[in-house]
């Protein structure tokens, strides 16, 4: 969606107005005003999937990407979670140092688009509700390890049709985030 200065400015106000004048409707006037002041305009599309709102294609690369990391990591999680006692001591030793309780750590807050795309997925779209609350700024940059874990995940990803990733899994996917190589 692409939005000029003047219709910006015609919806933050109308979204103030909405929000003092204290109207219930199907427009959240929070998220209207958050969305255009962090110029994510693609989060109206997912928001409000029922508008059929031209331009998906307007969304940045980033914001897929960004997803699917999340995603990923949501996978890893749930599946370290639900290891026995001793696959999870498997993990935590054959894919040092990450294998301790793995948990997503976010992305570079300062040279990283993804964290501020993370954020308003997690916080204003209200996606992926186990990172709400963290901070998602893991001050040092994550991409590309999150890149070739995800390569490795995607590869995974149609087996995990009604499971959760094995412990073996979880170490490979791991330890490439470390090393690109086999």
């Amino acid at each position: 969606m692409k939005l000029s200065d003047g219709e910006k400015l015609i919806l933050l106000m109308l979204a103030d107005m909405y929000k003092n004048l204290k109207i219930k409707g199907d427009f959240d006037p929070d998220f209207i005003s958050r969305t255009i002041h962090d110029n994510h305009l693609w989060g109206f599309n997912h928001h409000y999937s029922g508008i059929p709102f031209e331009g998906e294609e307007d969304r940045p690369p980033e914001v897929a990407e960004t997803i699917n990391i999340l995603d990923m990591w949501s996978f890893l999680e749930d599946s370290y979670k639900g290891l026995s006692a001793a696959d999870k001591k498997k993990v935590e030793k054959d894919a040092e140092p990450f294998g301790k309780n793995p948990k997503f750590n976010g992305f570079d807050g300062n040279n990283e688009d993804h964290y501020h795309i993370a954020n308003y997925v997690v916080r204003h779209l209200e996606s992926f509700p186990s990172f709400k609350g963290r901070d998602l700024n893991a001050h040092m940059p994550t991409i590309d390890g999150y890149r070739r874990m995800y390569v490795l995940f995607d590869s995974i990803r149609p087996k995990l049709v009604g499971r959760l990733l094995t412990a073996d899994e979880v170490v490979k996917i791991l330890n490439v985030r470390r090393h690109p190589g086999p």
